[in-house]
């Protein structure tokens, strides 16, 4: 008997929590109390009703909504600061972010949501999408395909989809408002489990060339200024049952179709690829920035893609932001940058936005040394806290990345006005600005000739690096 009773209260519970999860929905009323609530499903009104349009107020605001740093219009080494930083939100992280992670379920309740992926869904998404780029202040967004439109049941029914919410879209942003980049979600898709370009079914890689045509074309319609592609499984598991040198002819033969179809309908934006080692196969084609940079070099692609670098890929690969963003600007590749950051304490990329000012100035010293990011700009690939909430969380976390950016870049300026560092590194190699080192960098210190220089010099005295005092330098800086 008391058995059956534990029963019958175990179901009671259930029942109780099944319908709290059902009534308990994300809300589906609209912003303003003037406005129809009648479960429409057409929001009416504000998204960010509390939340003004942020402005530069200084270094001494503590107010959390306002930029401490950026300051758009102010030029700095020669630039504004916009167009030294060019930023862009991203759709996919702002406004499909759920916080969910492999061992929950989402904790992101945005008060527009309604709890479906259609296409009428999709359509409020893009305008909470282009109000909260106009009070953020900035007029560049980034998409992947999938993520701004619905899946259809046929590819025509979903190229349709995609046709109507970017109709949409190109009426919201105007003529001030654009693309950074858009791409195609190569790699959520069960068909694309092996891959896209890479995958040993001509179908699934047909599939995907479909995808990418669509993808460009919507981007280009929308005024983007780059594309691109990120292989997140163009790799493997296992080389047991992969025939890697075909995957890779294969990739090389999928971009050389993208690169003739971008001339084809006269887009002119640039072609990006994207860098990842790991996560989610083991191994990426497109490891790190080097790797890439060869695999280009390899099938004759240097002159028509540049590189995407991600700082949080970065880390996955064993260097530093730093690293990945000099190695691509040495090799010409340096085209645009996700600026976000990984818990050195976690192993996987978690996409948190950069927050840290040394950091941040390293990176803006790739920067100003490349001359600028343009047609490229700084991407926010970063996602709330999942246990950050509120719908303020958005600006706050967006505000932050701008700002710390932008502290990088002043502090740089201050780095290249007092000249210190750049001394030291002078000074360090100033053995090679003699004539003898300058006929090594012509090319034209033979052996023989070296030969002779060092038993003419005898043993040579080594200088210190001076690592502590570089260190030092650039920590006035900050």
């Amino acid at each position: 008997m008391k058995m059956k009773a534990e029963k019958i209260l175990l179901l009671l519970v259930c029942v109780s929590f099944f319908t709290f999860a059902v009534t308990a929905g994300p809300q589906t009323c609209p912003a303003d109390l003037e406005s129809d609530c009648s479960g429409s499903g057409e929001w009416k009104g504000e998204f960010f009703p509390e939340i003004p349009k942020i402005k530069y107020e200084g270094p001494s605001s503590k107010n959390p909504l306002s930029y401490k740093w950026y300051n758009a219009d102010e030029e700095i080494l020669g630039k504004k600061m916009k167009d030294w930083m060019r930023f862009s939100v991203a759709f996919w992280h702002t406004f499909r972010g759920s916080g969910a992670d492999p061992f929950g379920a989402p904790t992101k309740n945005w008060p527009w949501e309604d709890g479906t992926n259609s296409v009428a869904m999709a359509k409020t998404r893009m305008k909470a999408n282009f109000e909260f780029i106009n009070k953020l202040g900035v007029d560049r967004w980034c998409f992947h395909d999938r993520d701004i439109a619905p899946d259809g049941k046929t590819l025509e029914e979903t190229n349709k989809n995609l046709d109507e919410v970017v109709a949409l879209a190109k009426e919201l942003q105007g003529t001030k408002i654009r693309p950074l980049w858009g791409t195609a979600q190569l790699f959520m898709h069960p068909r694309y489990m092996h891959g896209g370009a890479t995958s040993p079914e001509l179908g699934v890689y047909a599939y995907a060339a479909a995808q990418v045509k669509k993808a460009i074309e919507v981007t280009h319609y929308l005024g983007g200024e780059n594309y691109v592609f990120w292989g997140g499984r163009e790799g493997y598991q296992s080389l047991l049952n992969t025939d890697m040198g075909r995957e890779l002819d294969h990739l090389a033969r999928f971009l050389e179709a993208a690169v003739a179809y971008k001339k084809k309908i006269g887009f002119n934006g640039t072609l990006l690829i994207e860098p990842k080692p790991q996560e989610p196969t083991k191994h990426q084609y497109d490891w790190d920035a080097a790797t890439t940079a060869n695999f280009l070099r390899k099938y004759g692609l240097l002159g028509e893609f540049k590189l995407n670098i991600e700082c949080n890929h970065a880390t996955l690969s064993g260097h530093s932001c730093h690293h990945e963003l000099e190695t691509a600007r040495l090799n010409g590749l340096l085209g645009n940058i996700d600026a976000n950051t990984g818990d050195p304490q976690i192993g996987w990329d978690t996409d948190e936005f950069l927050t840290d000012i040394a950091e941040a100035t390293r990176v803006m010293i790739t920067v100003v040394k490349n001359g600028g990011l343009a047609p490229g700009g700084f991407n926010f690939d970063a996602k709330l806290r999942r246990e950050s909430t509120d719908v303020e969380d958005l600006f706050i976390a967006h505000i932050s990345g701008m700002d710390t950016l932008a502290r990088g870049l002043r502090n740089v300026a201050k780095l290249i006005e007092d000249g210190s560092l750049a001394e030291l590194v002078r000074k360090r190699y100033e053995s090679f600005d003699t004539e003898v080192g300058a006929q090594i960098e012509a090319g034209k210190g033979d052996f023989e000739y070296l030969e002779k220089k060092a038993m003419e010099w005898g043993e040579p005295k080594v200088p210190s690096a001076k690592q502590e005092l570089a260190e030092r330098l650039f920590q006035f800086a900050l």
